[in-house]
């Protein structure tokens, strides 16, 4: 399945979409304040961009205020806004016209992953469980943003694996990669993580006691929640624009 924000961005403007990326990924909590950002080359292997055009971005971001630059051994670029006077014009900008997409990649989260819950129910091990269970500790336990999102996807992971199909999990991880705009983490704010919690705990319980629809219908009410966050980005960004541009046309 191929889509817009999976691919290498090739535009002319190369930095000022990884700009719009970025500022899009920041308002939906993949990367959060105080928190630092990947390298600039991990970032570029991440977008399919050079190290130049992410350099470029990330001097444009920190301009504008949305990071901050630290020195010294454990420096690099800090998040300090995840909103900011110019987030919904790039926000739309990213997300308006790759919407259709977006919906087509909604509908098959809604339909693989609930799946994948169910399988994973009736075939999972001894073994399973054990990975399902240190994996869900791990999540319940992580200190901070980076800790929670690597310990999310590894509790998802176990999950996907306790089917015993490659072929799953490897879509699993696909369409994870895709939510998270191919910066590796979900969608995220507090509320979200308080209800992760609860949910994570619920489907490990019920996949390792072989609750098959019970397992599926948690899987989709949780994943349900990072499109639940993306839609309501994108109708934040609209109406902060519409209500910009009615600004503007009162000036005038």
């Amino acid at each position: 399945m191929s889509s817009p924000w999976a691919k290498p961005i090739v535009t002319q403007h190369v930095a000022d979409h990884v700009v719009d990326r970025l500022v899009t990924a920041v308002a939906l909590g993949v990367y959060v304040p105080q928190q630092q950002l990947p390298t600039e080359r991990e970032l570029a292997t991440m977008l399919g961009v050079s190290r130049t055009s992410v350099r470029d971005a990330l001097g444009q971001l920190t301009a504008t205020g949305y990071l901050e630059v630290r020195r010294g051994r454990n420096g690099g670029y800090f998040v300090l806004a995840d909103w900011g006077p110019a987030s919904a014009e790039r926000v739309r900008r990213h997300l308006v016209p790759n919407w259709a997409e977006f919906e087509k990649l909604f509908d098959a989260r809604t339909l693989l992953e609930p799946l994948i819950a169910r399988t994973a129910a009736e075939r999972c091990s001894d073994e399973d469980r054990t990975a399902m269970a240190v994996a869900l500790q791990a999540y319940l336990d992580a200190p901070d943003h980076d800790a929670s999102r690597q310990a999310d996807s590894r509790l998802h992971r176990s999950i996907a694996e306790a089917t015993h199909n490659p072929i799953l999990v490897d879509l699993s991880v696909d369409l994870r990669t895709r939510v998270s705009l191919n910066l590796g983490a979900e969608p995220y704010t507090d509320e979200v993580r308080r209800t992760a919690m609860l949910q994570h705990r619920e489907l490990v319980d019920a996949v390792s006691e072989g609750r098959g629809d019970e397992a599926a219908d948690i899987a989709r009410q949780h994943f349900a929640l990072s499109e639940q966050l993306i839609r309501g980005l994108v109708s934040r960004a609209q109406l902060d624009t519409e209500h910009h541009d009615g600004h503007q046309a009162e000036g005038r």
